[in-house]
């Protein structure tokens, strides 16, 4: 498979004979067209055999093999038993379904391998121009700025990062937070990753006020203010004001509006974990429900979720570029700025977040964007909430399914009732025989104190026929497990 100059005995990866591997690039893609043309003739998911996984877990392979026969492996070890999110009845979490589109722009992508996180190239004025059309989409002005990660969690991160510069300018970076009593406020139904980022920016995760939410799973603006004032009383300072887009146990949303009246107020910084909810701002229908949004100082979502790019494509949205580059911005010497060759090109990537080592993860999105439109794009997530609603009021029909929350977006928690035993458990194991059977993937979640399935319709391809079946098979299973 590869090449050895005869003349200097130098080795190269490219093969002596491109029309093997040319031919064998076609067959994968025909390969992969079919994988998603037959989605529906498959399990949604389906365990691997342990005797397939110890046929992975080998030593470090040290000779080659032919590049058809590591195909076949991943034929035959890896490509059926994938997460799932590719099936239309994959609802457990919020994974988007990707799109064939985005699948072909990975693949140009990989064959220009351009690392995104400087210099003057084409790559970055794609990237330029995805954090553009994000900040249009949020009503965030021209100059906004902003950088592709691998997923809100690290957006988030980054929002947080940008804040504690905010508050104690540049010199944080060298001095650190210090002595600085800083405290943030989130809802307490807030991604995990908020905690996290709180650890992961020094400041610790009880320097995170979670504030109990209401009956709509909101964060409740009474305590926050009677939190905010205790904190001051004991001589903290506040910095950072968190709403949330899109809950991830019920996909409720803040009122951004009044959380942005409090930032502005209490001279915090206004951030917006929108990890799946900031899409909607692409549906007219929908858009309404993010109100505030284009308020925020940044804002924090994925690609891959509702917009269904294939994974990875975070994206962190800053209103003021300088603050941005106050927390980032880079000084090393072999990374010094011309005006003229590769080395110019004004602001870098690796000048607005932590990664100088950056994929051009930002092709899938522009390509999808262009090829699909935005609106499209739009009318999908309008499309699952509508689904979303069909399934709330087959529940509210069922008598032995109690729906738990109300849906706020495109997300259904409910579980099936009986009238013994343990709830919990049993609703547990109706998941999990779903699950195995390969009919549909919901997943489990904690409302209001029980165990509840958790339906995430987020996928392009989810239609009213696959809510039907999802329904049915959790009814067959819970009587099948009460009998």
């Amino acid at each position: 498979m590869t090449t050895t100059d005869a003349a200097t005995g130098s080795e190269s990866l490219d093969p002596a004979d491109w029309s093997g591997l040319r031919t064998l690039g076609h067959r994968m893609i025909d390969d992969m067209f079919d994988h998603l043309q037959t989605l529906r003739d498959r399990p949604v998911w389906q365990p691997m055999p342990d005797t397939l996984r110890g046929e992975l877990r080998q030593s470090l392979p040290r000779l080659p093999r032919t590049p058809e026969a590591v195909y076949e492996t991943f034929q035959r070890l890896v490509q059926p038993y994938a997460t799932g999110n590719l099936h239309p009845r994959f609802m457990g979490w919020v994974h988007g379904g990707g799109n064939p589109v985005g699948m072909l722009a990975e693949l140009l992508a990989g064959g220009l391998n351009a690392n995104l996180g400087g210099r003057d190239h084409a790559p970055i004025e794609v990237e330029r121009q995805v954090i553009a059309w994000a900040a249009e989409m949020l009503g965030f002005p021209t100059d906004a700025s902003g950088v592709l990660v691998t997923g809100t969690s690290i957006a988030n991160l980054i929002g947080v990062l940008v804040a504690r510069s905010a508050k104690l300018g540049p010199k944080v970076r060298s001095e650190g937070a210090g002595g600085d009593r800083l405290v943030a406020y989130t809802s307490a139904a807030a991604h995990g990753c908020m905690p996290r980022a709180m650890e992961m920016a020094g400041l610790g995760r009880d320097a995170l006020r979670m504030i109990p939410c209401d009956a709509d799973g909101r964060m409740r603006l009474d305590l926050l203010a009677q939190h905010l004032d205790a904190d001051r009383a004991a001589g903290a300072q506040p910095f950072l004001l968190i709403g949330t887009a899109g809950t991830v146990d019920t996909g409720a949303i803040d009122d951004l509006s009044a959380i942005a009246d409090v930032a502005a107020r209490q001279g915090l910084w206004f951030h917006v974990d929108g990890a799946f909810g900031a899409v909607a701002a692409l549906s007219p229908k929908l858009r309404p429900r993010l109100a505030g949004i284009e308020l925020a100082d940044s804002v924090a979502f994925d690609f891959h979720k509702w917009a269904q790019v294939p994974y990875d494509a975070g994206c962190i949205v800053v209103r003021d570029q300088a603050r941005q580059l106050e927390t980032f911005g880079a000084e090393a010497a072999y990374l010094k700025r011309e005006t003229r060759g590769l080395a110019a090109g004004g602001v870098w990537p690796c000048d607005l977040g932590p990664d100088l080592s950056r994929g051009f993860r930002a092709l899938k999105v522009w390509m999808t964007l262009s090829v699909y439109g935005a609106d499209r794009i739009g009318a999908i997530a309008e499309q699952t909430c509508d689904l979303a609603t069909i399934l709330a009021a087959r529940v509210d029909r069922e008598p032995a399914l109690q729906r738990l929350a109300p849906v706020a977006l495109n997300i259904v928690c409910f579980r099936y009732v009986a009238a013994n035993g343990d709830l919990d458990r049993l609703n547990a194991d109706i998941v999990a025989d779903l699950q195995e059977a390969g009919i549909a993937a919901p997943s489990t979640t904690m409302v209001g104190g029980v165990l509840a399935i958790r339906a995430a319709i987020v996928n392009h391809r989810t239609n009213v026929e696959d809510i039907a079946i999802l329904v049915d098979a959790v009814l067959a299973a819970g009587r099948k497990r009460v009998t």
